[in-house]
Parts: structure tokens; C-alpha cells; sequence
């Protein structure tokens, strides 16, 4: 075992596949700082810069000091508290739905949602290129798992129409891709939904906080009471950690009662769930901004398109810089640190081979670098790489 082991990791290696965490002595804030050196911070989730703001970090600090450092046990024995609560309340309202329910991370969400909405007797239809945490809660499931090509609304039709005999049917979606940074064609996917009478479950991890003025992309497009699920993080544009999942009262009680992966977790330390009511209670009052992250994605993606580069079809905030091959990116990857800047370079598994990418994370709080972002793309494009 130890000799296929060691085996499987040459061959990542050789296959610029290999994987390391880098040394790093803060890495969500406006600048990086690895092995020493600084560079701008373009590969951060914290979309909005909220980690930097005092009344966030206050509140923080100050559930430490009154409730300590632990929530000691699950939520259904001693793990629960107040500001629990308070943070389902007022998220449920934010999200125009009758109920919420935190969870300790977006992947214990989706693996809760999935493993206990379907069964072996349901069919799901999943966006081929959906978070794998969709895709293992489908599979812990045991439903059948039916992929879609990506944001083709002709074969979900299709595949609707071929499992239309399947009672319990489910089409789940991301709403932003996180690796391409475009968005699903919700439109379509609600109306299947209800001509197919499937129930519709969105992935808003990447849109929230962002889109429909900080509650997500089925807002933007009025579509959220056409949903029936919907799941989101406090650990990307809140700066906080843990998911959320609104919906109706009978959907948000059963997951409660059935969900695995929050019954039999130790609840959200209160630093981190009064952190996320903070930063919810920020963005409700600052609903403006993802708007103003959006427009500056849309500037910077318009320059890099000008200079030759490949940004797909990315309309928020995060922009795919595809260069296709391993080594490739990872030269390029190099280049930019050179100068100054920290930009995530992406490879398969997580992407499509022969489609690596730099995939640059667009911030509220670097918008003022915007003009050094653009010039050292440009210096990258006349290098060759």
C-alpha cells in the first residue's frame, strides 16, 4: 500500500499536479506576506474585505470574552445559544424565506441537503461543473446522479424528459461557478423545475453577499420564491465561517432532523457565529457594495480581454485566466509574483484538463490597485508565457 502511495505521488508531481500549502503568515487580508515577502492578494474568497473591519472583528472578540472560546457539543444538546438564534432570524429574513438553519461549512451543508431531500428512489440533475460538495452529497445519497452539460438547458430538458417517470426528482445548480466565474441560466432551470415538478436546490456560496444587493443571484433575478433550497457561506463574502440553508419551515425542520453532517457536529465556536451576524448585519446596511465589486470586475475583465487573454465566460467577480496547460500556469503563476501580486493558479482535478487557469479573486479593498493589476497582465502578456 505505502509502495502505490508513494507511486501516485510521483506521478502528481510529474504531471505538475502535486499540491503544497504555502507558507503564509496571513492570507485573507488585502496583502499576502509568503516566505517574507508581500504581494496584493488576489486569490482570497474575502470578496468584499469585511475580515479588515472593526465592528466585524469586534463582535467577534467580543463573544470570546462572554461566552468563551467553544460551543462545547452539538446544537441539539448544549451547543446552541442565543446569537444561533438570532443569526438564523435574521438570515432567514434577509433571504425572504420562512426559515434558516446554520451549519458548520458549506460542504457539511450541501452533504445534509442531499443526503437527506433524495434517496435511492430520486433522480438529482446536477451542472457538470457544480462544487464537489454537491456532488459527494448526491452520492452519499444513493440517488441517481444525472449530470447535465454545463448551463445547457436543452440536455437538462432532455434528461428531465427521459427520468420524467422518476417520482422524487431534484436540480441542483451553483448560481456563480466558483473555477469560471459565470452563472447558471436560473430562468430556464426554475421553469423545468415546475413543468418537471422537481424541487430546485442553488449553491449561492459565490453570490452571496454580492449579488440582489448582498441575498444572493435568484434576488438579482426575483426568482427567490421560485426556489425551493437555498444554500449559502459565511465564509467567503461575510469573512466569517460556516453555511446557511433558507427555505420553507417543513425543509429547514427535516434538515434539522435529519442532516448527518449537523447533528453530529460540535456547533460554530461563538467568535465565528457572532463574526458572521456582524458581517450579515454589515452587508444589509452597506447593500451597495457587491454592486461596486461587479462594475470594477467588469473593467478589469474588459482589459484583459482587450490584451488577448481568455477570461471565458466569467461575469463576477471571479475571473478565469485560462492558459491551459499545468507548467504553463504555473510559470505564469511565478511571473506574477514577481511582481507583487498573489494569483491562485488552478489545475485539474479541480478544473477540466487542458484547461488550468489563473483565477484571479476580485476585492473590494484592492480596487485601488486596479491600475498595477492591469500592468503587470499586460507584462505577462509580453513575456511569452
Amino acid at each position: 500500500m505505502r509502495d502505490k502511495i508513494k507511486h501516485k505521488l510521483k506521478e502528481l508531481q510529474d504531471e505538475s499536479l502535486y499540491r503544497e500549502m504555502p507558507s503564509m503568515s496571513e492570507g485573507s487580508g488585502k496583502y499576502v506576506c509568503v516566505d517574507g515577502e508581500q504581494y496584493l492578494n488576489l486569490a482570497s474568497n474575502n470578496y468584499l474585505g469585511l475580515s479588515e473591519i472593526h465592528e466585524i472583528r469586534e463582535a467577534s472578540a467580543d463573544a470570546v470574552m462572554k461566552l468563551g472560546t467553544t460551543s462545547g457539543a452539538s446544537r441539539i444538546v448544549t451547543g446552541n445559544y442565543s446569537i444561533y438564534d438570532e443569526l438564523e432570524r435574521r438570515t432567514a429574513v434577509f433571504k425572504k424565506t420562512e426559515k434558516a438553519l446554520v451549519f458548520n461549512s458549506g460542504y457539511a451543508a450541501n452533504l445534509a441537503i442531499f443526503s437527506s431531500l433524495a434517496d435511492r428512489h430520486t433522480a438529482v440533475f446536477s451542472d457538470r461543473l457544480n462544487h464537489a460538495s454537491i456532488i459527494d452529497g448526491i452520492t452519499l445519497s444513493g440517488a441517481k446522479h444525472v449530470r447535465y452539460k454545463h448551463n445547457d438547458m436543452a440536455d437538462l430538458r432532455e434528461l428531465l424528459e427521459k427520468h420524467k417517470d422518476v417520482k422524487d426528482k431534484i436540480i441542483a445548480t451553483d448560481t456563480v461557478f466558483s473555477m469560471d466565474g459565470d452563472v447558471c441560466r436560473l430562468h430556464n432551470i426554475v421553469s423545468l423545475a415546475e413543468e418537471y415538478n422537481a424541487l430546485t436546490v442553488i449553491d449561492e456560496a459565490h453570490a452571496a453577499g454580492i449579488f440582489g444587493r448582498g441575498r444572493g443571484y435568484a434576488h438579482e433575478l426575483g426568482l427567490e420564491k421560485r426556489v425551493d433550497v437555498h444554500m449559502g457561506t459565511f465564509s467567503k463574502a461575510f469573512a466569517s465561517f460556516g453555511a446557511y440553508v433558507a427555505g420553507d419551515t417543513d425543509i429547514i425542520d427535516y434538515l434539522r432532523n435529519k442532516g448527518r453532517s449537523f447533528i453530529y457536529s460540535t456547533s460554530l465556536p461563538p467568535a465565528v457565529t457572532a463574526a458572521s451576524l456582524a458581517s450579515l448585519n454589515y452587508v444589509i446596511k452597506n447593500s451597495d457594495i457587491g454592486g461596486r465589486l461587479m462594475d470594477s470586475a467588469d473593467g478589469l475583465r474588459h482589459s484583459l480581454n482587450r490584451m488577448g487573454f481568455d477570461t471565458a465566460m466569467s461575469v463576477s467577480q471571479i475571473i478565469p485566466v485560462i492558459m491551459r496547460k499545468n507548467e504553463r500556469v504555473l510559470l505564469a503563476k511565478e511571473f506574477l509574483m514577481a511582481k507583487g501580486l498573489y494569483v491562485a493558479a488552478i489545475r485539474p482535478p479541480t478544473v477540466p484538463a487542458d484547461t488550468a487557469r489563473l483565477r484571479i479573486s476580485l476585492r473590494l479593498d484592492v480596487l485601488d490597485e486596479t491600475d498595477r493589476i492591469v500592468s503587470a497582465f499586460e507584462e505577462l502578456k509580453k513575456s511569452g508565457i
